[in-house]
């Protein structure tokens, strides 16, 4: 029954936020579906998504757990003035929100090995104690980094190919997302190519990691396949010629990570972001591309 009624408070924080659950999860940071399986009661929430749900919502842990055996709820969510909470003023988005962005940001810099606890407080201007209040250790602060940068991908591209109705097109356009040309795309592929290194070490890691890969091929293959069916794409099998391309712009994208933004290793010619977005355009025009007519 307690369970019940927590989750019952989390829906009225929800509620109160005005966002969808999906958007309250990216807040919280965690998975979608994790917070939906504990709204529905068939999964726990953890005392750190609890922390972090009171944080967001600007209510108290105590308040979520419910009252105590005999006496009436809080007719609304009211942060009891005792209640601990990390300083304040919060970010925008919510302190778990930045220390995510934080956490990323300094493992693209450092490697996520090289970075402290103490090195993420200082750079959000809080206290190890705030960090630790949202995130318990290190695992479940990389796994929530790991999740918050798929998510992120997955969000930008979405935006970027919405209403886009030719294969070839899009293809295009997600190729374009993955050449590391920014200092933000550069950032975001030290990140990856740091947690692939983890993923070989650590179950969650690689888990979390076959799961984005199976989300990010699917897309390309979807894209593949429709592409064979508007005619612009020769009749190949998508989910082969996906996993080919996925792999192509991977070993490419850590050429470029290896590279001066400027295409040079040590003044010496390397691979560039234009030299691997040219390589991508070759593969497909050489491998997908359906030859014209006449």
């Amino acid at each position: 029954m307690q369970q019940d009624e927590v989750a019952a408070r989390v829906r009225q924080v929800i509620d109160a936020a005005g966002v969808s659950a999906r958007e309250f999860a990216r807040r919280i940071v965690i998975d979608p579906s994790k917070l939906s399986r504990s709204l529905n009661g068939t999964r726990r929430f953890t005392a750190a998504e609890l922390a972090r749900i009171a944080d967001i919502g600007g209510v108290d842990v105590g308040w979520l757990l419910g009252p105590a055996t005999g006496t009436e709820a809080t007719p609304s969510p009211v942060r009891s003035p005792s209640a601990p909470r990390p300083p304040v003023p919060s970010p925008e988005g919510g302190r778990p929100l930045q220390i995510v962005r934080e956490t990323v940001r300094l493992i693209a810099e450092r490697g996520f090995h090289a970075v402290r606890v103490a090195d993420i407080a200082a750079a959000c201007h809080t206290s190890t104690a705030a960090i630790h209040y949202h995130f318990p250790g290190r695992d479940e602060l990389l796994e929530a980094a790991v999740r918050w940068c798929m998510d992120e991908d997955t969000r930008r591209r979405a935006d970027a190919t919405a209403g886009t109705r030719h294969a070839g097109d899009e293809l295009r356009l997600l190729i374009e997302l993955q050449t590391p040309r920014t200092e933000q795309q550069r950032r975001q592929w030290c990140v990856w190519l740091d947690l692939w290194a983890e993923a070989a070490r650590s179950t969650t890691v690689g888990r979390l990691h076959m799961e984005y890969y199976r989300q990010w091929r699917g897309t390309v293959a979807d894209v593949i396949r429709r592409g064979v069916e508007q005619g612009v794409f020769r009749p190949v099998d998508p989910d082969s010629a996906a996993l080919a391309l996925t792999a192509l712009i991977d070993g490419l994208a850590s050429q470029v990570l290896a590279t001066e933004p400027d295409g040079q290793v040590d003044g010496v010619p390397g691979t560039g972001a234009q030299a691997m977005h040219d390589a991508l355009t070759a593969h497909v025009d050489a491998c997908l591309t359906a030859p014209t007519a006449g």
